[in-house]
């Protein structure tokens, strides 16, 4: 999906997100779910913007999300790692990046390669070097998968205020 069509679905990724993130390590409550949703308006504007929803073919019942955008030259993704960054891994035009903001299943339909779909489809053809994303440390199931798929740490971040440290990843596309 672009940026239009994801505001067009935002209640079924708002679905999936209150779902996923109402667990541990996150616990995130309605208040935090309205600020990602206040975000994820802002970033479905981007044009580079793109995102993937993974629904039960029965009901049309939501499952699993994805969403993201390629990093412009102003991003302040790489100010926010605890250790200094060299200036060519932080270097963005706005085609190099592509920043996997959110990748979410829902509990019940976890384990069964819908996340694995999800974050393909999202970067089919996305034409970037590289994909970046933030991960808690404390959802090892999260952690485990990115590493499988090839991603690596690059250092840790608090993504926003008062947030807990994030293990940043990259992956390698080229």
């Amino acid at each position: 999906m672009d940026g239009p069509a994801a505001a067009h679905a935002e209640d079924s990724f708002r679905r999936v997100y209150a779902e996923a993130f109402a667990e541990p390590p996150y616990q995130e409550g309605p208040d935090d779910v309205a600020e990602a949703f206040r975000r994820f308006r802002s970033q479905a504007r981007k044009g580079t913007f793109r995102a993937a929803l993974a629904v039960r073919s029965e009901d049309g019942e939501p499952v699993g999300m994805a969403y993201g955008f390629a990093l412009g030259p102003d991003t302040r993704w790489w100010d926010q790692l605890t250790e200094p960054v060299p200036e060519e891994r932080r270097r963005e035009d706005g085609r190099r990046t592509f920043g996997l903001m959110e990748l979410a299943v829902c509990p019940a339909w976890r384990g069964q390669g819908v996340a694995r779909c999800l974050h393909a489809t999202l970067l089919d053809g996305i034409g970037a070097e590289r994909v970046l994303l933030n991960v808690h440390p404390g959802s090892a199931a999260a952690s485990a998968a990115y590493r499988a798929w090839g991603y690596r740490k690059v250092g840790e971040a608090r993504p926003w205020r008062g947030a807990d440290l994030h293990d940043v990843m990259l992956l390698e596309l080229r």
